[in-house]
């Protein structure tokens, strides 16, 4: 089981922790030369947010749209740049069709689809995170705490199946869906429960929660439960795409540009 455990987060309210560094600082990437390269056509969707949306003025966004536009600007190849957004469904097969020649669009890393493509370099990975319900959970501060205490989980989901890997003393109480879950969290009916940080961050801090709750310290990670995080994809034939855009995630994470588009959608932070 590959895990980083426990990286330091605070609650929701809290200043918001920059993004884990995913590249070694003294590692170094060279850029090849795309000067050949006709278009960079990168992939996404709309339907995926703080990833890729449209936004109320109609334009397509996100996480994704800022970070391929940066990408491109480190490879000073901008006027060949482009960005579409086709269904999640044609993502691949665009790819393969030679409809555009990187996807960037949270498409998960598996064994089958890296005998047909190339990823980059991860550039973010989802952890998953306890949150408590401030009252019904006073004075717990660690999972250890959470003895005795039935902890919320989603039935039949990666998140169930890592609690109870990596807590197999606590006991966990599966629900139906995800809004069960936090509606029993918000009532207090459970002290806690356990899931996706990246929508627990943005659940605590929104209307619905009503000041309910707070994610305790702590993010959690497993490329066996997770996955090994987010990365661009082109095709296999294109390596010097793939170096180049790995030479410019290195420099993005080292200038601090990767942490400003971070902030910039996940203002409360994930971590």
């Amino acid at each position: 089981m590959a895990v980083c455990a426990s990286l330091a987060a605070g609650t929701a309210l809290a200043e918001p922790k920059d993004l884990p560094l995913l590249f070694d600082a003294r590692e170094r990437i060279a850029k090849p030369d795309l000067s050949a390269l006709p278009r960079l056509r990168f992939l996404t969707t709309v339907d995926f947010p703080p990833f890729n949306f449209i936004d109320q003025s109609g334009k397509l966004s996100g996480f994704h749209v800022d970070l391929t536009r940066e990408i491109c600007r480190e490879l000073e190849i901008e006027p060949k740049c482009q960005i579409q957004a086709v269904t999640y469904e044609e993502l691949i097969p665009a790819l393969e069709e030679g409809r555009g020649e990187a996807v960037a669009a949270g498409i998960a890393v598996t064994p089958e689809l890296r005998r047909s493509f190339a990823f980059s370099r991860a550039f973010m990975q989802l952890p998953a995170r306890f949150i408590l319900n401030t009252k019904a959970a006073n004075g717990v501060e660690g999972p250890a705490d959470l003895a005795g205490k039935p902890v919320g989980v989603v039935s039949a989901t990666t998140h169930e199946a890592m609690f109870k890997a990596f807590f197999p003393r606590l006991k966990a109480q599966a629900f139906p869906d995800r809004d069960a879950m936090l509606s029993a969290l918000r009532e207090g009916s459970i002290a806690a429960a356990f899931s996706d940080g990246m929508q627990l961050s943005f659940w605590v801090s929104g209307s619905v929660a009503a000041g309910c709750c707070s994610l305790m310290e702590g993010a959690y990670f497993s490329h066996r439960f997770l996955g090994e995080g987010l990365t661009i994809v082109n095709r296999k034939t294109e390596p010097a795409l793939t170096q180049a855009i790995d030479h410019a995630l290195l420099a993005l994470s080292r200038s601090g540009r990767l942490d400003e588009i971070y902030l910039r959608y996940f203002p409360n932070g994930i971590y």
